[in-house]
C-alpha cells in the first residue's frame, strides 16, 4: 500500500481519476441492482471531485442509466457506460448524455441478439439476459457450473455470429452491435480533458483494456486477485478508498 500511496502522491496534474464500479467501488452482489458504493467511498469521491486539478469518471460495463441510478457520485462526474459505448456527465438536472444512435442494421442485429439470447438461456437456472442500448448481456453468476459453462459457450458462439464486439468477464458475456472498449473510451476522455496523468482502478478482465492504454506516469490498480497488467494491487474496495484519501 505504501508504494501505491507514493505513486498517487506523485501524479502530475491535471489528473483524471477513473474507476470501475462493480467489484471496485461496490462489492459484487448476486443481485446487480443491490450494488452500492461503500459508504466511505461516497464521501471520498465527492472530495476528490471537488479538487480543481482533478476530474472524476466512472468507467463501467453497466448501462448508463443503471450506473447513474446506483453510483452516488457528485455533479461534474463523467460516466462511461456499456464498456465505452455510452457517455454522459452528471449535472444538477440529471445526465448530459452523448446520444447513441444505431443504424437500421445495428438495431436489427440488437433485436435478433435479444431474441436468440433469450432462447439459449431458457431452462438454465441462474442464467438471465439483460438488454442494453447497444448490447445484450448473458449473466451466469447464479448458475451451477454446468449451466454456466453451457450458457457462456453458447453466448460466445452467438457473439461470433452477430456481434461487433464480445466481452467475456466475470460470469458475464456481453455481445455488442458497436465496437466498444474501456481503453479507447478512457484515452479519448483523457485527451479531451488534457489530463497529464490518469489513475484507473478495476477488478475484471474487461478493465485490462484500460490498463493497456496507460503509461509509466499513470497509476493502474487491480482490485482483488487474478493476473493483471496493473502495476499496483489492493485487496478490496475498502483498501481502494483508503488509498484514494491520499488525494484529499
Amino acid at each position: 500500500m505504501s508504494e501505491l500511496i507514493t505513486a498517487i502522491a506523485a501524479t502530475a496534474r491535471p489528473l483524471l481519476v477513473a474507476l470501475d464500479f462493480d467489484g471496485t467501488l461496490a462489492p459484487l452482489q448476486d443481485d446487480p441492482s443491490a450494488s452500492r458504493i461503500i459508504p466511505a467511498g461516497v464521501d471520498v469521491l465527492a472530495r476528490v471531485a471537488a479538487r480543481p486539478d482533478v476530474s472524476l469518471a466512472l468507467v463501467s460495463g453497466r448501462a448508463l442509466h443503471d450506473l447513474h441510478a446506483l453510483a452516488e457520485v457528485p455533479e461534474g462526474t463523467f460516466l462511461i457506460g456499456s464498456h465505452g459505448a455510452e457517455r454522459a456527465r452528471v449535472t444538477r438536472f440529471g445526465l448530459d448524455r452523448d446520444v447513441v444512435q444505431l443504424t437500421d442494421d445495428e438495431a436489427d442485429r440488437l433485436a435478433s441478439l435479444g431474441a436468440r439470447a433469450a432462447g439459449l438461456v431458457r431452462g438454465k437456472d441462474g442464467v438471465w439476459v439483460e438488454t442494453k442500448p447497444t448490447a445484450v448481456v448473458v449473466h451466469t453468476r447464479l448458475a451451477q457450473d454446468e449451466d454456466r459453462q453451457e450458457a457462456e459457450a453458447a453466448a460466445l458462439a452467438l457473439g461470433a455470429e452477430l456481434g461487433s464486439g464480445v466481452l467475456h468477464g466475470k460470469d458475464v458475456v456481453e455481445i455488442s452491435v458497436l465496437h466498444a472498449s474501456k481503453g479507447e473510451a478512457l484515452a479519448a476522455l483523457r485527451d479531451e480533458l488534457g489530463a497529464r496523468s490518469v489513475l484507473f482502478a478495476g477488478d475484471d478482465t474487461t478493465d485490462e483494456r484500460a490498463f493497456e492504454v496507460l503509461g509509466d506516469g499513470d497509476v493502474t490498480i487491480k482490485v482483488g486477485p487474478g493476473d493483471s497488467l496493473a502495476r499496483h494491487r489492493v485487496g478490496s474496495a475498502d483498501e481502494l478508498v483508503e488509498a484514494l484519501t491520499t488525494l484529499v
